[in-house]
Order: structure tokens, then sequence, then C-alpha cells
């Protein structure tokens, strides 16, 4: 028995939901100089995470155009292209790569997560509730309604690429 198989569901999405409270909840990041003290100077961030999408000219149309990302590279790179998003409020912060899935496993491990109803990214929002009303307007399915749990409220959608995102407000 895998260890997915043993955990209930809903104590799947409790971590999940604790996990967004957490990043959330979090303080201002330490000054890069005190940061790379405690790390003997080698501080990590976040530059690059990815998405997997099986087209890549869809998953830009909705991250874009429904979602509200901006484009921020667009590299021929062999036969897909290294395509990255990033929030309009930090074009300079973490982009989001949308991953060409040329990789069969890739395909396998989306369809399980989405089977199990695992989001594979989480988004903060300031707002569940009118974030969920706006995307809805928008065609967008939902799996999961805004709900509350504990200190966040969350929601998941499918991002027409094949996976679920959720989205969390503190």
């Amino acid at each position: 028995m895998n260890r997915a198989e043993w955990i209930p569901r809903w104590s799947v999405w409790g971590i999940l939901a604790v996990a967004a409270a957490v990043a959330l909840s979090a303080q201002a990041p330490a000054p890069r100089a005190a940061s790379e003290a405690r790390h003997g100077g080698q501080a990590m961030r976040i530059v690059v995470t990815s998405v997997m999408v099986g087209d890549q000219e869809k998953a830009l149309r909705f991250y874009t155009e429904i979602l509200g990302f901006v484009k921020k590279t667009d590299v021929p790179a062999g036969g897909a292209r290294w395509l990255t998003v990033v929030s309009p409020e930090q074009p300079d912060g973490p982009e989001l790569l949308l991953e060409p899935m040329g990789f069969e496993p890739a395909k396998v491990f989306q369809k399980a997560l989405f089977d199990a109803g695992i989001p594979l990214t989480s988004f903060g929002v300031a707002d569940a509730e009118a974030t969920y009303q706006r995307l809805r307007g928008l065609g967008v399915v939902f799996k999961m309604p805004p709900t509350k749990m504990g200190p966040v409220t969350i929601a998941r959608f499918e991002d027409t690429c094949g996976n679920l995102i959720q989205i969390a407000q503190q």
C-alpha cells in the first residue's frame, strides 16, 4: 500500500490547506544578508516553478487571459518553448514555467494527481470568493468552491491543461 492510499482524502486536503496558510502568513523574508549568514552564504530563493501542460499556447491563453498572469519569457527550446508567466504585481518575482509535457511519466503523474483531487500548485489571492465568482464567470470549472479550512479559505479549479490548481486566501 502506498502512502496516498492510507492517508484519508480529507487529511491530504487539510495538509494542503495548512501548507497554504503557512505560506500565506509568512512574514516578509529575512534580509538577504541575514538569510545568507544563516545558510553559510548559500541562501536559496524560488526563481522558477512549473506546471505541466500538453499545449503551451492553450496554457498561455488560460494563464494570461483568464487567470491574469503576464508573459515574461518566450524562447524557442527545441520543439517547445521556455515559456514563463509572472504575477503582474511581481514582474520580477518567481516565474511559472508552462512546462511542455514531453516526458511520458509526467503524463501519468499529472493524471494521478488530478484523479486523486490533489492540486499541482497553489496561488494566493486576496479574496477567494471574489476570485471564484470572477473565474466562474469566465467559464472556469471548479472542483471545490471556496471552503473555509482553519485560517484559510481555499478553492480548486481545472486549468484546462490537465491540472487542478488551488487558490488560497488567509
